[in-house]
């Protein structure tokens, strides 16, 4: 009994050593690829088992000195090999052959002609190009390219009113290493604020966001263009103003629209793609960024690990779905999370009709020739309405990255719309003809 006791004890001092020895990084070389490469028995890769270059940038070949894609595939090949699988996202869905309504709702506005989902970052330039959504300025370029920030940066906000097709012309490269990192990608992988009305808006305040959210919150956000100069422009300064509310009011107080519609007469917001303040007025917030969720970690055969850089969603990557299970534990989360999407597409649907239907409503009452007096506080209304549907429609995730703000932007929406209709009711008779 001692004799088996005491090579059990042995056993586990050998045991606890190694492990020792392992933390502490005496194990090197091919022992610590094994050790990697056999992870699952242990947990999934993280962050932690990352080991950050610090390089100096390759030399630009891009015109405006901005070290792109393929100066950087010689330092960090596997991620340009999963950049450029961003290519194979071509699939588009034409929002308005999906849900008509849009065509009614959007009437004297662009994405009343073009409305479609984003593709992947392969296709920025090429999409904005070929958009039929007018764009007279070169503001529309703002997100597509990294070499429009760099214009920006080095010429200053006049970039943006300058003509498009003298500006696209620059343009070298869609959605690439500068847009996140300037060229200090060989930093330690230094994520970086590019576009300057960012640090404009927030201030200080940027230290305050995770840099793995704020670096895709440059561009996947809601913004305005300021009338004077075309730039464009944040409405908020700190993540407490980032609500649909308060962003409402921010744009009240400016005296702001997007566009008059010619049958209503309503000055109306065009909601762009809020999802940094969905994702930051959310519980998630706290727990992950951008990255645990979209760039799942990888690793090669010799045990290099790094973040892949194929943006993918997280219910089609086993290994991002296990980041879920520290809060969800064994919940089937592909499941729950497509109940989810389909119960608020399906509200958005029905919101949406409803807000098309008031929105002839308004429009017959107008060409009846109601009185402004009496038109005005329903297009307030009406306005406040199609904000609210607008925010939560636009924002990519249908209700996954925070159901309870889809929730309450779809119940405020349709809130608006039945006051706004009972106004519509109440009219004098030749509105009602």
């Amino acid at each position: 009994m001692e004799r088996r006791t005491l090579i059990k004890l042995i056993i586990a001092a050998v045991v606890a050593l190694a492990l020792i020895l392992l933390t502490c990084g005496a194990f090197t070389g091919s022992h610590i690829k094994y050790y990697l490469q056999n992870r699952d028995a242990l947990g999934p890769l993280s962050r932690e088992d990352i080991e950050y270059l610090s390089v100096p940038a390759p030399e630009a070949t891009s015109a405006d000195g901005t070290v792109n894609a393929k100066d950087w595939a010689s330092v960090y090949p596997e991620i340009a090999l999963t950049m450029g699988k961003n290519a194979e996202n071509s699939y588009t869905i034409d929002y308005l052959e999906q849900d008509p309504y849009l065509v009614n709702i959007y009437e004297g506005y662009g994405f009343a002609k073009d409305y479609a989902s984003a593709r992947g970052h392969s296709y920025t330039l090429e999409d904005v190009a070929d958009t039929q959504r007018p764009h007279a300025k070169a503001n529309c370029l703002t997100c597509k390219t990294p070499n429009f920030a760099k214009l920006v940066q080095d010429r200053g906000v006049e970039v943006y009113s300058m003509p498009f097709d003298e500006v696209l012309a620059l343009m070298e490269e869609d959605v690439s290493c500068y847009t996140c990192h300037a060229n200090d990608a060989g930093q330690g992988g230094k994520l970086t604020v590019t576009h300057t009305y960012v640090n404009k808006a927030l201030g200080d305040n940027v230290y305050t966001i995770d840099p793995a959210v704020l670096s895709c919150g440059q561009c996947h956000i809601e913004y305005y263009f300021v009338p004077e100069t075309s730039e464009a422009m944040m409405p908020y300064g700190c993540v407490q103003a980032m609500t649909p509310e308060a962003i409402y009011a921010y744009y009240e107080a400016l005296g702001f629209s997007d566009w008059t519609q010619p049958s209503t007469g309503t000055k109306l917001l065009k909601a762009q793609h809020p999802e940094m303040e969905t994702f930051l007025s959310g519980k998630h917030a706290g727990l992950l960024n951008c990255a645990d969720c979209h760039m799942p970690i990888q690793q090669t055969l010799d045990g290099t690990v790094y973040h892949s850089h194929e943006l993918v969603s997280p219910l089609e990557n086993q290994q991002l779905l296990m980041n879920c299970a520290t809060c969800h534990g064994d919940t089937d989360m592909v499941q729950m999370v497509r109940r989810l999407q389909e119960r608020i597409r399906t509200r958005e649907t029905e919101v949406g009709y409803r807000l098309s239907g008031l929105k002839d409503a308004l429009a017959k009452a107008v060409s009846a020739g109601a009185a402004e007096e009496q038109l005005d506080p329903i297009r307030s209304l009406y306005r406040e309405a199609q904000w609210y549907f607008d925010f939560c429609y636009v924002e990519n995730a249908e209700g996954a990255h925070n159901s309870e703000l889809a929730v309450r932007c779809l119940d405020k929406s349709d809130q608006l719309i039945t006051e706004a209709l009972k106004l519509l009711e109440g009219l004098d008779a030749p509105a009602a003809a």
